[in-house]
């Protein structure tokens, strides 16, 4: 299982668009590197923001063994 995604790839698995991923790794600080982001930190941020204009689906909080 792959842990650091494209945008895309990310976007797919967390059921978001690619560009609400891109503008949540920029707000939460999640880094970019190499056109990667780690899946892991992404959904931990998500999950840990105070404020969450955009819904995280339960199938991508399930999936990252939260």
């Amino acid at each position: 299982m792959a842990i650091h995604l494209t945008p895309c790839e990310l976007a797919r698995e967390a059921g978001l668009d690619r560009r609400d991923v891109i503008a949540k790794c920029v707000e939460l600080g999640v880094p970019i590197f190499n056109g990667k982001i780690d899946k892991t930190l992404f959904l931990s941020s998500l999950r840990e923001a105070p404020s969450q204009p955009i819904d995280v689906p339960q199938a991508a909080v399930a999936a990252s063994g939260g």
